[in-house]
């Protein structure tokens, strides 16, 4: 079944054969989105499914993790700010309210959002953002996951 990474994201990751993933990183795997209502909203997958939360993981495997959100946040920052003029900043994220396993999302945030949306978290975005079929992850966001890619891949973890 093609959806079969959906309900095992780390581990279709560490079998390469989750198709969101953009780069593996130092600790984890670097994501598009399924949902690209915010284009370029990307995630960083821990590299271990059994990890639930940030505090789970040693201290240098932490950093490395945080290092990686970093990296990855630049990275769309970059490739966000290049493909559309109205880019305004990345919002960093880990919740872990939902899914069971470590994981941060990189939002990045627009001028043309509406006034009302923009002021608040995405997560309070209307319903149909997250349903819509417009905004599902699909072959014209290709330039924009090589975007993001080509930007992991000019910036090196900062050790």
């Amino acid at each position: 079944m093609v959806d079969d990474w959906r309900t095992d994201r780390i581990g279709s990751a560490l079998r390469g054969e989750n198709p969101t993933v953009l780069r593996r990183l130092d600790a984890g795997f670097a994501a598009i989105g399924d949902v690209q209502f915010l284009p370029g909203h990307s995630v960083l997958l821990a590299d271990d499914p059994k990890v639930e939360r940030l505090s789970d993981l040693p201290g240098e495997k932490r950093l490395a993790f945080l290092s990686d959100m970093d990296r990855l946040g630049e990275a769309v920052e970059r490739a966000s700010r290049r493909m559309d003029a109205a880019f305004r900043r990345v919002n960093l994220e880990i919740l872990g309210n939902t899914d069971g396993f470590l994981h941060a999302h990189v939002w990045p945030r627009f001028a043309w959002e509406p006034t009302k949306l923009a002021r608040m978290p995405v997560w309070l975005c209307p319903r149909d953002r997250w349903t819509d079929r417009r905004y599902a992850l699909g072959p014209r966001h290709d330039p924009l996951r090589e975007a993001i890619g080509d930007e992991l891949d000019r910036l090196r973890p900062v050790n």
